[in-house]
């Protein structure tokens, strides 16, 4: 697994160069290891290695990974599209839900919270870049829906993440990135409660560079770390 073990140094010291390059402590930046495709051996051989973040985005393939990977220390986190009937599945397994782009969805989570006595952190999904297709509130219907949110006792709103378009020049996305950022700080702004800006889920392998320089600190990193298949 030597190939491992290098990709993860490279991602971690790119990871490095773009903190430092703004002025941020590279400590301060979560890598997610999506493990999307992954086969649980070579996502453990990754935990071996020091990964201790893994992101999954299908409830079904993430619900036969959990127990072959329990006991490991790992924090999970679900980033893919959430279905309200995977919910039940999935809400007291994992550590964070990035996802959660609708009051119905919220509303489901919230009613599992309060049966199971406790709290589920959440991020909202914003579709910045207003792709069709694309998941995510729109920008101008966040302010709305995070005071919903807000009002639901079983969640607590850590955050916001979004999916920049794909393009060959990361340097095309920066807009969306800075776009997410200004929208936490116009929802920090509000000052609810139980509602923080805690962190910004922002870059995948092909721009998490550009994303880390306009504020993200939970990076989604599959592809450069595992390979082709995520």
């Amino acid at each position: 697994m030597e190939f491992l073990r290098e990709n993860i140094e490279r991602v971690r010291d790119r990871i490095g160069a773009a903190a430092r390059r703004r002025g941020r402590n590279p400590e301060d930046i979560t890598l997610v290891a999506v493990t999307k495709g992954v086969p649980a051996e070579i996502i453990e051989k990754g935990i071996e290695l020091g990964l201790e973040h893994l992101g999954e985005n299908r409830a079904q393939e993430f619900l036969k990974k959990y127990p072959l990977l329990q006991g490991k220390g790992v924090h999970w986190h679900f980033i893919g599209h959430l279905q309200r009937n995977k919910v039940r599945y999935i809400w007291d397994k994992v550590d964070l839900i990035h996802s959660v782009d609708s009051l119905r969805l919220a509303q489901e989570l919230n009613r599992r919270a309060l049966e199971g006595g406790r709290k589920i952190k959440i991020l909202v999904q914003v579709n910045v870049a207003r792709e069709e297709g694309k998941f995510g509130v729109a920008p101008e219907d966040l302010l709305p829906l995070v005071r919903q949110i807000a009002s639901l006792e079983g969640l607590c709103i850590e955050g916001l993440m979004t999916l920049a378009p794909w393009l060959p020049d990361p340097e095309e996305v920066r807009p969306v990135f800075r776009r997410l950022y200004e929208l936490s700080r116009e929802v920090e702004a509000l000052s609810l409660p139980g509602v923080q800006m805690r962190y910004l889920s922002m870059g995948m392998s092909n721009d998490f560079e550009v994303a880390i320089e306009e504020g993200a600190n939970l990076v989604r990193i599959g592809r450069a770390i595992f390979g082709k298949n995520t």
